[in-house]
């Protein structure tokens, strides 16, 4: 069989978004994601909710849903017990997933059901014309908090594993460098694989994570871990992270003056404590944001147990009506006329 391409797994559809709209990224490394690892297009479902990133599936030539608001996690969870061999893929937003949508995010986590959940974060609601969201930072101002945001924002990283999330990671829209890697480790993963995407609103929100984006001096305030390897970052790769002399949390030093990078915390992705702690970063001075995969860890994955004693060949359409009919009838019935 051919091996698609990143063309192929296009559809005809006209891409609709803002232009400079971070979507834009995300896509087309979703779509590289599929073609790279031999995906097929009959065997991929894009499920979404409703928001700006839930136009995603009209702009993918595989199997999707448009679903509403906030019910995609359910859905893809029906749609992965009823067809174990689909590679389901969630797309939502931090209003979509986190706000109505925060209790299904939350059940198809902690049930670890084999899928990849794709959180696109601008910290603002883009589609209803820029609303604070569950992840905007205090004091955001917008048509719903003309004075400011009072509430603290949500963490989607802190969230999913409190939520027991096993897979959890972080990337930036344009850096494809780690977010398509980070994706082709969440779709090989069994189980739930979260991976939250820090995006730009070009209209509401625009240039709300420039500070991490830019090129010269990005580097300062984000951290690449990667599974293994001392948590080093900075322009000159002369700042790290470790363990605080208190010996609770993590500091952020500077190499030099006898300390190297032997002295620094090395990644376990295996550490759950040490990935809550790292999803926590940035929000105080000298903080780095954290990206990558913070924490991935395999437990029992949800369709598999689920269907325990389940025929395991297809049945066919008559012994499926049968099987229906048996159920409708366990218990007492009677007809009305």
């Amino acid at each position: 069989m051919t091996k698609l391409t990143v063309k192929d797994f296009a559809s005809d559809l006209d891409v609709r978004w803002c232009p400079g709209c971070g979507d834009y990224a995300v896509l087309k490394a979703l779509q590289k994601t599929l073609a790279d690892g031999g995906s097929t297009l009959e065997d991929t479902l894009v499920v979404s909710g409703i928001g700006c990133s839930s136009r995603l599936p009209y702009y993918m030539a595989t199997y999707g849903f448009h679903s509403i608001h906030g019910r995609a996690p359910t859905l893809a969870t029906g749609a992965k017990l009823a067809n174990p061999d689909l590679d389901v893929w969630v797309v939502t937003g931090d209003g979509d997933g986190l706000s109505i949508g925060g209790n299904h995010l939350l059940h198809v986590l902690r049930r670890n059901v084999d899928l990849q959940v794709v959180l696109f974060n601008n910290q603002i609601y883009g589609l209803t014309k820029g609303q604070f969201s569950p992840t905007s930072k205090q004091g955001t101002k917008s048509p719903s908090s003309p004075g400011g945001s009072v509430e603290t924002g949500l963490n989607p990283c802190v969230y999913a594993l409190g939520a027991g999330g096993q897979f959890v990671a972080r990337c930036i829209d344009t850096q494809a460098k780690v977010l398509q890697p980070v994706l082709e480790a969440a779709q090989a993963f069994k189980g739930t694989g979260f991976v939250e995407v820090l995006q730009n609103c070009v209209i509401y929100n625009d240039g709300i994570f420039d500070g991490l984006k830019d090129k010269k001096t990005g580097p300062d305030h984000t951290l690449h871990v990667e599974h293994g390897k001392p948590m080093v970052f900075g322009v000159n790769r002369d700042k790290g992270l470790r363990v605080a002399k208190s010996g609770f949390g993590l500091e952020v030093v500077t190499l030099g003056d006898g300390l190297k990078e032997e002295d620094l915390l090395v990644h376990d992705e295996k550490n759950v404590h040490l990935a809550q702690a790292l999803a926590a970063l940035g929000e105080n001075d000298g903080e780095p944001v954290v990206i990558g995969v913070l924490y991935r860890h395999g437990k029992h994955e949800f369709v598999e147990g689920a269907r325990h004693g389940l025929p395991k060949t297809p049945l066919s359409r008559d012994e499926k009506l049968n099987r229906l009919n048996a159920t409708l009838r366990t218990a007492e019935t009677w007809r009305v006329e």
